[in-house]
């Protein structure tokens, strides 16, 4: 299927039950090189992505059978659809009813009668955003790293499919935006969020036995906060090794980097810090532990996990 639209655009879905319109926008559409699938009500819309998922839909707000409200309701239902851009097609008559649109989960809406440089102009915006989010989500799902946002309780904003599913191991319950986070990370993070808010010094990394990581920081959007997420080697129990060797977080963390054969130079792009920051808590760790070498200070980290 990738080689049958790899030379077009973009691939459009325009539901609509006038025949005017879908000439109209499947001309326009087809001429900028887009390719064009049709249907004229909300199911038979639903009935075809299965097997085809558009990059947009036009999707007008009355039609018979399932209105568009309920239409785009049950795409963004469906894990497999949720994500697909919806703009609505309304008349000046409708406007009032857009607010419960974008309620539904629309995008954008575009007012009848239809203008097609506009509508260009807007499948173009939306299309462009659309693919660099999903640029961004396809990095994390293929890196050593997850990420989801949350806002100051605790709840879910955003989450990418990799981080859903590392949370669902983590507890074993299914987790989605709008869901609050499962425990004890939730308690952690809104501890962390207060601690932020209150400008207090607060280790930022959480740890758990099951071998999760999480670090958190804000986000450029008001009351929304960043969770980065890490599977750590299960054989290192960095909460044990804080308590037993008086470590912080941080400084465990750095020892289980520098065992596995890490520079100062790679551990700190890891942590998100500088090779000096990561050689001054180093320095720290030799103290703490009363050795001179890295070498010493892994055997004895390693000796305690034995324990």
């Amino acid at each position: 299927m990738a080689n049958e639209t790899a030379d077009y655009n973009g691939i459009i879905m325009i539901v609509d039950d006038t025949p005017g319109n879908l000439a109209l926008l499947s001309d326009t559409l087809s001429e900028a090189n887009y390719r064009v699938l049709v249907a004229t009500d909300g199911l038979s819309a639903l009935d075809q992505i299965k097997y085809l998922k558009p990059d947009i839909i036009l999707l007008d707000v009355m039609m018979p059978g399932i209105d568009g409200f309920e239409t785009c309701n049950r795409l963004k239902a469906d894990p497999a659809t949720a994500r697909i851009p919806v703009l609505f097609m309304t008349g000046l008559s409708e406007l009032d009813d857009l607010l419960r649109g974008f309620g539904e989960g629309a995008l954008d809406y575009i007012v009848k009668p239809i203008r097609p440089p506009e509508v260009l102009a807007r499948i173009e915006v939306h299309l462009s955003q659309a693919r660099q989010l999903q640029r961004v989500e396809s990095a994390l799902n293929h890196s050593l790293f997850s990420a989801l946002s949350v806002d100051d309780s605790g709840r879910i904003i955003w989450l990418t499919p990799i981080a859903g599913q590392w949370l669902k191991d983590f507890r074993q319950t299914d987790c989605q935006p709008g869901q609050l986070l499962p425990e004890p990370l939730l308690s952690w993070t809104r501890q962390t969020i207060q601690a932020l808010a209150d400008k207090q010094n607060q280790d930022n990394h959480y740890h758990c036995n099951s071998g999760l990581s999480a670090k958190i920081a804000a986000c450029h959007l008001p009351g929304e906060f960043l969770l980065l997420l890490q599977k750590e080697n299960s054989q290192w129990d960095l909460a044990g090794l804080c308590d037993s060797l008086h470590l912080t977080t941080r400084e465990a963390e750095i020892l289980m980097w520098i065992a596995r054969g890490k520079t100062n130079k790679e551990i700190g792009l890891i942590l998100g810090s500088s090779p000096r920051t990561v050689n001054k808590h180093l320095e720290h760790i030799f103290d703490k532990l009363g050795v001179t070498t890295r070498t010493a200070a892994v055997a004895m980290a390693l000796q305690r996990t034995k324990h």
